[in-house]
């Protein structure tokens, strides 16, 4: 958006033009465990094709594609840290990627098994690297707003969805770092200082115990936990 541009085009979703309905592409998965997002987006009048997308659930076009997750869901997906580094190759692929947050968000204070100061810290995070998040009270409210955006996308911007393919063979660094960061409170960032500092993953093991005086940010608390992962004996 150009600074001599309205958001009346935005504003004004009531008024269609010529008719034209946008098309979103769903993920196959999704389409089967969301069936009312989907069906309420046909009654809308929009062309939803289905089939299986490497990342993300929505495509709305060539440059904006959306992941949905439940609050419970997004709570529970930060404690095993896939999110970062899902999210993260979605916007490689559609810089104007974003989180659907479907539920309702202060639920955030009721669990126990992670504070409200991590679950806003992760969506800081995210922010602040180029990944919008939209809550949105309930399914009907998704289904509003995967609409309206898709509209917007398409009709206003004139831009096609289109699925783009994702890097399939990572090298050798990214294993590095997806190993280093799958790791408690780590991440992408924290991993790289890491490998930065001790070279390669196992020198990086080895040396745990001096995390916390080598890199910048890792305190006790945190080497505590990956240092309980790493000494752990395995139980089913």
């Amino acid at each position: 958006m150009s600074g001599t541009e309205t958001l009346v085009p935005y504003l004004d979703g009531k008024k269609k033009k010529n008719g034209e309905e946008p098309t979103i592409i769903v993920d196959s998965r999704e389409a089967s465990t969301a069936a009312k997002i989907v069906k309420g987006l046909i009654e809308r009048g929009v062309t939803v094709k289905t089939q299986a997308l490497e990342k993300g659930d929505y495509v709305l076009s060539d440059q904006c594609a959306v992941e949905r997750k439940t609050v419970t869901d997004f709570v529970y997906t930060l404690t095993r840290r896939y999110l970062f580094d899902q999210l993260f190759t979605l916007r490689d692929a559609y810089p104007k990627s974003l989180v659907l947050l479907e539920g309702y968000l202060p639920i955030i204070y009721k669990f126990s098994h992670i504070q409200p100061a991590a679950i806003w810290g992760a969506m800081f995070n995210l922010a602040k690297n180029g990944i919008a998040i939209v809550n949105t009270k309930s399914y009907k409210e998704s289904i509003d707003f995967l609409y309206v955006a898709a509209r917007q996308e398409q009709i206003v911007e004139k831009r096609a969805p289109t699925v783009h393919a994702f890097k399939k063979n990572e090298t050798l660094s990214d294993a590095q770092v997806f190993l280093i960061a799958s790791l408690p409170n780590i991440g992408r960032e924290k991993a790289t200082a890491i490998l930065k500092s001790y070279q390669t993953p196992l020198n990086a093991f080895i040396n745990v115990d001096d995390w916390s005086k080598t890199v910048h940010g890792l305190g006790p608390v945190i080497t505590n936990k990956v240092k309980e992962v790493l000494g752990t004996p395995y139980k089913e």
